[in-house]
């Protein structure tokens, strides 16, 4: 048997985090379906992050939650980005297929984090009862608040990442 040990862990992407921290562009990108509800959270990402950091933010849309991987991963891959942020509703409308997307857009989005070395952030929520009389009301704000929470983790993970020192 013939094995080669390969060390090159930078292999493919630039894992230089302190750089990577320095880039001054953020990708947000979120899918269509519920607008109305998603463009909430958009808004107070925005408006939060103007609080915390001074990068750009750039804003993308895909007709659905299942088009967001794809997405992100080549803005992630574009070296453009510090950090790219994904938000979506994948609803569970009486059919058991929302499981399965639900899970194909949250390893996707992961999938893009690992093969880029850019750090993505989900939003992309998918609600056990979302079609019960209030809960479109809830979730309309319930969105605020998590547009807030993943800014404050984008600033915060990308403020570790500028403290890093990778060999």
């Amino acid at each position: 048997m013939n094995t080669q040990f390969n060390s090159d862990f930078n292999s493919g992407f630039n894992s230089d985090s302190s750089q990577l921290a320095q880039r001054g562009r953020i990708a947000f990108v979120q899918s269509c379906w519920h607008r109305d509800i998603v463009d909430n959270l958009r808004d107070a990402f925005v408006s939060e992050m103007a609080t915390l950091d001074n990068r750009t933010i750039d804003l993308f849309e895909v007709p659905g939650a299942f088009e967001l991987p794809l997405q992100v991963k080549l803005l992630a891959a574009s070296g453009l980005y510090a950090g790219v942020v994904a938000a979506g509703l994948v609803v569970d409308g009486g059919i058991y297929r929302h499981e399965f997307v639900a899970t194909a857009v949250i390893d996707g989005l992961m999938r893009a984090q690992m093969d880029t070395g850019t750090p993505v952030f989900s939003s992309v929520l998918t609600p056990h009862d979302f079609l019960s009389t209030g809960q479109h009301e809830f979730f309309a704000e319930h969105f605020v608040t998590k547009g807030i929470e993943v800014a404050q983790a984008c600033a915060a993970t990308l403020g570790n990442y500028s403290r890093l020192q990778v060999a």
